[in-house]
């Protein structure tokens, strides 16, 4: 069986669980290794099933050979019924953060000798620290997506729209090896830069106007996650010295992070230092979030967090500025955690300028 799944047995066996039920998709995909849209995995302390329908039961056979395929022919709730019973499973753990109101009705409908017990986090908690196979996984992911910024460095002009930029960074990834992005692409510009997640316009960008760029490829399942801000040809005082402060928050908060450190930490590193240049109230999400199987995933670095920053743990590094008055500046990168401090995954330049 393979070592992800032996990692949740031992921690599951306080709980004394009879079996846990998982149905959370990038929680089934780093379990079992399928990448299927549906399917529902029951793991016991002895055994690994994989319910789902037809259309999978091939790719369940090719991608998770350590399970053992349950076919749903008809409705999913009366075959799991059927198979923890089999099981003798009385007491079930389930993904409450993942399942609706209308499914959990369901299986109590159809299983209600079984008593519930709702898990959270679990196998998002093994998700958190990558191991060497991820790593090299995401570290092409970053690759895919530093190369299409340097791509639009040099393609940029003033007088393209925002979803040109988007379109032309997308079909870049696609043709160099990702799968698809692993978000929307955001890109905004002058005013609508202080819309963090902005969505990108027919609206044309003009010489010297700010600019914000969030992108990602995924390759082979796993995100990575890249911001740039700059303007085309020319910026004003202003603008550089705004951009100045966000690379400085950036440079202090990944000279800073190391394992162990707790979440809301590593975000003061960046924030006190925004907030000392009198930009207080203008930084108002988080430093950073996991990136793996999800875009967004443990751990945080941001004010509330309270979870520690984990040696292997790979988060993005990312502060900002935003005034609606004039736009935004970001700058994000990558890096995985170690145990004296980080190493950034990011390789493309960080630059206030671009094009002509």
């Amino acid at each position: 069986m393979n070592e992800r799944v032996t990692r949740l047995r031992a921690i599951l066996a306080d709980t004394h669980l009879d079996a846990f039920l998982v149905t959370q998709p990038e929680n089934r995909r780093y379990l079992s290794g399928f990448s299927g849209s549906a399917g529902v995995l029951i793991i016991t302390p002895e055994e690994a099933l994989l319910a789902t329908d037809f259309r999978y039961y091939e790719q369940v056979r090719q991608q998770a050979p350590d399970f053992t395929l349950v076919e749903v022919t008809d409705k999913t709730p009366p075959v799991l019924a059927e198979r923890l019973a089999a099981l003798g499973a009385r007491r079930v753990g389930m993904e409450s953060q993942d399942l609706t109101v209308d499914i959990y009705s369901q299986w109590q409908e159809a299983m209600p000798n079984i008593e519930w017990v709702p898990l959270t986090g679990v196998v998002e908690g093994l998700r958190e620290v990558k191991d060497a196979d991820e790593l090299a996984t995401i570290e092409e992911a970053v690759r895919i997506a530093d190369r299409a910024m340097e791509h639009i460095y040099d393609w940029i002009r003033p007088g393209v729209t925002e979803q040109e930029v988007a379109w032309e960074l997308e079909v870049h990834m696609r043709t160099h090896g990702a799968e698809r992005l692993s978000f929307n692409t955001i890109v905004a510009a002058g005013p609508r830069g202080a819309m963090s997640h902005a969505v990108p316009t027919e609206r044309p960008i003009g010489r010297g106007e700010p600019i914000v760029i969030d992108m990602g490829a995924l390759y082979d399942g796993y995100c990575s996650d890249l911001t740039r801000s700059f303007c085309i040809g020319e910026a004003t005082d202003e603008y550089l010295r705004i951009w100045d402060t966000v690379l400085r928050a950036q440079r202090t908060a990944e000279e800073g992070i190391r394992g162990g450190m707790i979440g809301s930490e590593a975000d003061a590193l960046a924030r006190d230092l925004i907030y000392g240049e009198g930009f207080e109230g203008k930084f108002g999400h988080g430093l950073g979030h996991g990136v793996g199987l999800a875009i967004h995933e443990g751990p945080r670095a941001a004010r509330t967090a309270t979870g520690a920053l984990r040696p292997g743990a790979i988060v993005t590094v990312e502060p900002g500025i935003y005034d609606p008055a004039w736009g935004g500046i970001r700058i994000e990168d990558m890096v995985v955690i170690t145990e004296d401090g980080c190493r950034v995954l990011t390789g493309v330049a960080r630059r206030p300028v671009v094009g002509k």
